[in-house]
């Protein structure tokens, strides 16, 4: 295999991001419109193509950020691309009155296809949909409180905006069952709704069932897979005790899907995993990078939004919701995924096993210890010696220190993560072998480097 190195450039190959970067800071707080996408170096991307991303300073990189995981056909996807020109082309528009045979026709692939999936509502965003989710299971229980998981991320809005990476000397030790404080990423959120979001550990059934015991709890919301931090992946029976949790309590459960759906599989992590939630929630690839986000779940559930008592109906309305063009963006992708032609799937695993291998034969040739967590087109390398269970067990044994400065210099080397310790790499469609083969030859070289 013919492997084209991507070699460092002088260290003022981001001059021009800076400058841009300076220029939006006049009039954006912080440059960047989701300060989720600031971190050092910042750098200014001015177009992709496949696997392939190119900042404003024409330095060219393999892509492994995707966008948040978000474009899983890869960048500017031809036939994602022409479904969305044809939507255009066609006069199509957004009316804001009446139904749309596109939306009917989104629905019905989605509902096919996931089995956890009766019905469904569309969003414009992964958050706006966990945000209905927890409506409906208040409307369903006439309970307010939710759990959420430590590490875990369900979106912006009030009732899941705390606990993803948080410093130990706020959090506390680990304590089964806990009780840990709302930790909150953001001002503005009044004491009196944190009193009804309660933080668990992920992989822990007994805090779940000591939550439920004390509290009204009206949902469990969480990312089957934690992919926020990485890769944590459930313990077996983890996901199964948690339905069986739900079905004693009465409370709902929701598996926010917003990044293993359709990347891990046509129905979502809950066909792999065949443990089938109340609820759940869709985004990022299911367009491929175009904005939007789908609410699904048990007719029941869903039907909240025509109950036909108007105490308990549950409001859902948005004039972008299923816009002509980010609809098209997904039928497209939706197809793709379910084509025999394309092989989306398997050809996705073969490329992730080879960087699994390949990453493991290099970083074994050092002794720091390391573990190398993926799920299908989801990985992440961690140095610690093994595979992290929970947010306190990674914030305990990972080198966060040493992940950030190994990042750092695969980005001097032509290699794209996002610079922030224990962030998911993500592959695509549009990955080849031959950049694995590139990626695993940085790799070792930055391994090298840094020893």
């Amino acid at each position: 295999m013919s492997r084209t190195k991507i070699e460092p450039k002088p260290a003022r190959r981001n001059v021009n991001s800076a400058g841009l970067m300076a220029r939006n800071e006049a009039w954006i707080p912080g440059g960047v419109v989701s300060l989720n996408r600031k971190a050092e170096p910042n750098l200014c991307f001015t177009r992709g193509k496949g696997s392939r991303v190119w900042d404003v300073d024409g330095n060219e990189y393999i892509d492994y950020q995707a966008a948040f995981s978000a474009m899983f056909l890869g960048h500017n996807d031809p036939d994602v691309n022409a479904a969305v020109a044809a939507a255009l082309r066609d006069d199509r528009v957004l009316m804001g009155a009446g139904p749309t045979d596109r939306e009917g026709e989104l629905a019905e692939l989605v509902c096919m296809h996931v089995p956890g999936v009766e019905k469904l509502q569309m969003t414009n965003t992964g958050s706006e949909a966990t945000y209905h989710a927890i409506r409906i299971a208040r409307a369903h229980t006439g309970r307010d409180d939710v759990i959420v998981m430590q590490g875990g991320y369900n979106g912006w809005h009030n009732d899941v905006a705390a606990n993803v990476v948080s410093d130990l000397a706020v959090i506390g030790p680990r304590v089964s069952p806990g009780e840990y404080p709302f930790d909150s990423l953001s001002a503005g959120i009044p004491e009196s709704h944190k009193r009804h979001v309660h933080i668990v550990n992920y992989n822990d059934l007994e805090s779940i069932r000591q939550m439920a015991t004390r509290h009204p709890i009206a949902c469990v919301i969480l990312e089957p897979i934690l992919q926020n931090i990485g890769v944590v992946k459930p313990l077996p029976g983890y996901l199964s005790g948690l339905r069986r949790l739900a079905d004693e309590f009465g409370f709902l459960l929701i598996f926010d899907e917003v990044k293993t759906g359709f990347r891990h599989a046509l129905g979502g992590y809950q066909s792999i995993c065949g443990v089938i939630p109340d609820l759940c929630t869709f985004g990022k690839a299911l367009a491929n990078g175009y904005p939007i986000g789908l609410i699904g779940g048990k007719a029941k559930y869903i039907d909240y939004f025509i109950h036909p008592e108007k105490a308990k109906r549950v409001l859902i309305a948005g004039t972008c919701n299923a816009h002509p063009v980010p609809v098209a963006a997904a039928i497209a992708t939706l197809r793709k995924l379910i084509s025999p032609e394309h092989d989306v799937y398997n050809r996705i695993e073969r490329c992730g096993r080879e960087l699994e291998m390949g990453l493991k034969e290099v970083l074994g040739r050092s002794s720091r210890p390391f573990h190398v967590a993926r799920q299908g087109s989801a990985l992440c390398v961690y140095f610690m010696d093994h595979a992290p269970v929970d947010f306190h067990d990674l914030a305990k044994s990972h080198d966060a220190r040493f992940d950030l400065a190994w990042r750092r210099a695969l980005i001097e080397r032509g290699i794209y993560q996002f610079p922030l310790p224990n962030k998911q790499a993500s592959l695509s469609y549009a990955h080849t072998l031959d950049d694995v083969a590139q990626t695993v030859d940085a790799v070792a070289a930055v391994m090298s480097s840094l020893s």
